[in-house]
């Protein structure tokens, strides 16, 4: 295991490749609301940061159960992995619980949908819930490849618990 102040280029780069799973999984939300109805259905030009993820995006969603799937092995084999350096563990669990967070707002998103003459709050969540992960996720993914621990409050307590 490495001690929390080293990490190598590998660490930095494995560090931020968590974080795909938060913004895929945010990028499956907007799917489900429409993307016409989202900020990317007023201004077009900005699908374009959806592009790289898009074939992600169909994996994820195209296959039965990888979701699960990708949370378990991720959980079991690299956060309560302590052979894996500390700052990948960290990293993972933060992404992992962004995802979690994002999941509870997907049920809120679920809930309001069949209430008729929501779509414009509905639209208005989906599009802050894009917001709030893909700020979160490029502010890790930035730090991860920085070499520094990402401090998102209330996440980065939550794995602090976790990961030792």
């Amino acid at each position: 295991m490495a001690w929390r102040g080293s990490t190598t280029v590998w660490d930095r780069i494995f560090a931020s490749l968590a974080y795909l799973l938060p913004l895929v999984d945010v990028v499956g939300l907007l799917l489900r609301v429409g993307i016409q109805n989202t900020i990317f259905g007023e201004f077009p030009a900005l699908r374009i940061v959806l592009v790289p993820l898009l074939p992600l995006v169909q994996i994820y969603f195209g296959i039965p159960f990888v979701g699960l799937i990708i949370f378990f092995v991720l959980f079991l084999l690299v956060v309560r992995n302590e052979r894996v350096s500390h700052f990948i563990r960290f990293n993972t669990m933060q992404a992992i619980l962004i995802t979690i967070a994002l999941f509870l707002c997907g049920i809120l998103v679920q809930i309001l949908a069949p209430i008729p003459g929501t779509t414009f709050a509905i639209a208005t969540i989906a599009n802050t819930i894009f917001l709030g992960v893909f700020i979160a996720a490029a502010y890790a993914v930035i730090q991860s490849l920085l070499g520094r621990y990402a401090e998102i409050p209330a996440i980065s307590d939550a794995v602090y618990m976790q990961v030792r």
